[in-house]
C-alpha cells in the first residue's frame, strides 16, 4: 500500500502511514514510529468516506422474513398439544419401568424370605 500523510480535524498529522486495516470505527496507521488508531470521527470529512462508506439512504425499517420450516422433532414440539402427549407419554414410560424395577426387587425379595424359613 502506497504510504501518504494523514492529518485529523484537530491537526495531528501523521507523515508517510501506510493503512494496515480498515475497521468498523477507525483506521489502523502504521508509521515509522509506530503502529496508531485513529477514529473515524478524528478524520475530515472525505477521508471518512473514503474509507468509511455510509450506509444506504434507504433502509427498510423492517424487513419480512419467510417463516422458519421446522422438520422432525423440532415441528412435533412446536405444537403444544404434541408436546403435551409427549410428555405424557414419557412420564408413563418411565412409570412403568420404575414400577417393573420396584416389583422385581419385591418379589425377589419375598422369594428369599420364603427360602430362609
Amino acid at each position: 500500500m502506497l504510504a501518504e500523510d494523514f492529518k485529523t480535524i484537530k491537526g495531528k498529522v501523521y507523515k508517510d502511514a501506510t493503512i494496515s486495516r480498515v475497521e468498523v470505527d477507525g483506521i489502523v496507521l502504521r508509521t515509522k514510529t509506530g503502529i496508531s488508531k485513529v477514529y473515524f470521527i478524528e478524520l475530515p470529512k472525505d477521508v471518512q468516506e473514503r474509507f468509511h462508506p455510509s450506509p444506504p439512504k434507504t433502509v427498510p425499517a423492517q424487513r419480512e422474513r419467510e417463516p422458519i420450516k421446522l422438520k422432525g422433532w423440532a415441528a412435533a414440539m412446536a405444537n403444544p398439544t404434541a408436546s403435551v402427549i409427549f410428555f405424557v407419554a414419557g412420564t408413563i414410560i418411565i412409570g412403568g419401568v420404575v414400577f417393573a424395577i420396584v416389583r422385581s426387587r419385591l418379589q425377589r425379595q419375598a422369594t428369599m424370605r420364603t427360602k430362609s424359613k
